[in-house]
C-alpha cells in the first residue's frame, strides 16, 4: 500500500469518526438487527460515508462491511482481495455512552490481513499496521512504533464489557493464576494488547471476521499474535456465516 492511500485511509477514519461523534449525544436510539445487535444512526451514517468514499479510492476492490454482510458467499467466495470493515465496532459501548468504540479497516488478501487500521472517535488515536511492517500509534499528528509487554507479576486479562459472562471464559480463567480482569469494548483490546498496557485477551462465543481483521494484524505487527483454540491462525472468508472462532490474542 501505498503512503498517499494511508494517508487517505487516515483521513477518512477521521472523518467518519466526526460523523459518529455528531450521534454520541442521541446514541440511545437504536434498532436491533436480526442477529440481536443494536443498530444507531451512527452506523449507517459511518458506514454510507466509508463505503462510498473508499469505491472512489479503490474502486476495482469488493467491499464488506457489517452493514453489507447481506452479500452472498457465493458472490464473496471469489473475492481474491477485498475491504473489511466495521463502520462501528463498540456499537453497544457507544449506546452506553462508553468510549470504547472504534473504526476498522482490514484489507484482506488470500483470506488474511495484509493491512489494519483501527480508529478510536472519541480519543483521536488511530493504529495501523503496514504489510511487513512493525505496527504504529499516532496521536496528534505524532507516529510511535508500539510493541507488546509480558507480565512481570500479574496478568492484566481484558475482556468484553458485555461478554464476560460468557460460560466458556469463566471456566478458562480458572485455569489462570496470578491475573487481573479488565473490561473494554471493542477492537480496542488488540490495540492495548500491541502498545503493552495488557497481555492477553481470550474470546469465546460469537464474534464476526470484521471485528477481529484488522486488530490480529495490528497485534502481530506489535509481537503478539492471535490463534484458535486450536493454535491455528484464524483465516478469513472462508465460510457463509462470516464468523471467527473463538480465540486468544497473546502479547
Amino acid at each position: 500500500m501505498n503512503p498517499s492511500l494511508l494517508s487517505q485511509l487516515m483521513e477518512l477514519t477521521t472523518k467518519a469518526g466526526e460523523i459518529i461523534m455528531n450521534f454520541h449525544k442521541h446514541s440511545s436510539d437504536y434498532s436491533i438487527k436480526d442477529d440481536n445487535t443494536p443498530l444507531t444512526a451512527a452506523d449507517k451514517a459511518s458506514h454510507e460515508f466509508l463505503v462510498n468514499t473508499l469505491k472512489k479510492l479503490t474502486p476495482n476492490t469488493p467491499i464488506l462491511s457489517e452493514e453489507s454482510s447481506h452479500i452472498p458467499f457465493s458472490v464473496r467466495k471469489s473475492w481474491n482481495e477485498y475491504w473489511l470493515i466495521d463502520p462501528l465496532d463498540g456499537t453497544r459501548d457507544f449506546i452506553d455512552g462508553s468510549p470504547d468504540f472504534c473504526i476498522s479497516i482490514a484489507l484482506i488478501k488470500k483470506n488474511y490481513p495484509t493491512f489494519g487500521l483501527i480508529y478510536s472517535p472519541f480519543n483521536k488515536v488511530h493504529y495501523y499496521r503496514l504489510a511487513r511492517e512493525s505496527s504504529i500509534k499516532v496521536i496528534n499528528r505524532e507516529a510511535f512504533k508500539i510493541v507488546t509487554s509480558k507480565p512481570k507479576r500479574w496478568e492484566k486479562i481484558v475482556i468484553g464489557r458485555y461478554s464476560n459472562n460468557n460460560k466458556g471464559l469463566k471456566e478458562h480463567l480458572k485455569l489462570k493464576t496470578n491475573f487481573e480482569t479488565f473490561k473494554l469494548g471493542s477492537a480496542l483490546k488488540f490495540c492495548l494488547i500491541a502498545e503493552g498496557i495488557y497481555h492477553y485477551y481470550p474470546k469465546f462465543g460469537r464474534c464476526s471476521e470484521w471485528d477481529t481483521a484488522a486488530g490480529v494484524f495490528i497485534l502481530e505487527g506489535a509481537g503478539g499474535k492471535v490463534v484458535d483454540l486450536d493454535n491455528k491462525a484464524l483465516k478469513y472468508n472462508l465460510t457463509k456465516d462470516i464468523i471467527s472462532p473463538s480465540f486468544r490474542a497473546l502479547a
